[in-house]
């Protein structure tokens, strides 16, 4: 995943109105790799709107894709990846054959690497808390070095030291950093915290 911070905002809950506000606080933070779940209202016109305004700053992406029609109509929308709860191969080719980065969800060595077979970019570890940095540590040891590990649920500025500690390249953010009616200055505040604890733990 390109972009400094491996940090990625999930905005489930995220309504068009909102969108390019919301996207264009948390990139001014720092946080530059922003997911609307396909379980929110009209994501495909949050994700069009945010790829549109924050173009060359910030790269948009669905999350929650459970089909190839997902990633098609996230391609046409102008998203750059697409993150899924789960290992689904079809997902995670066509993703890829359409020139997005694809980071499915994995839970066991099984999943792993049926996804990097499949051509994913990176893994998200899903849920982290259950998995905790010692179930991470111990994966990782099997997989490829220079594979990019997320831990998404779970994950907190207060717990991206022990995550990293554990291998993990970078941390998905959800209800930490965006729930539906939050202010725009309460998500600036957390984002911007988000982004110092990240920039602590990549200094060690």
């Amino acid at each position: 995943m390109t972009g400094h911070r491996q940090i990625i905002a999930i905005l489930r809950g995220l309504t068009p109105p909102e969108a390019i506000n919301v996207c264009r606080t948390l990139c001014d933070a720092g946080i530059t790799l922003i997911e609307v779940p396909f379980n929110s209202p009209e994501p495909l016109k949050s994700i069009e709107a945010a790829a549109k305004a924050l173009a060359g700053r910030a790269q948009i992406g669905c999350g929650t894709a459970l089909s190839v029609e997902d990633v098609e109509n996230t391609k046409a929308a102008g998203g750059a990846f697409v993150v899924s709860p789960d290992t689904n191969e079809d997902v995670i080719r066509r993703t890829r054959a359409l020139g997005m980065a694809s980071y499915p969800g994995v839970f066991t060595p099984t999943d792993a690497f049926r996804a990097i077979r499949a051509g994913a970019t990176g893994l998200k570890f899903f849920p982290a808390e259950v998995l905790g940095p010692k179930g991470i540590r111990a994966m990782k040891a099997v997989l490829p070095r220079d594979l990019p590990l997320f831990a998404v649920g779970g994950a907190s500025p207060d717990n991206f030291r022990e995550y990293f500690d554990a291998g993990c390249a970078g941390f998905g953010l959800g209800s930490y950093i965006f729930k539906p009616g939050m202010d725009l200055g309460e998500i600036d505040r957390r984002a911007r915290a988000a982004v110092a604890a990240y920039d602590e733990g990549q200094d060690r």
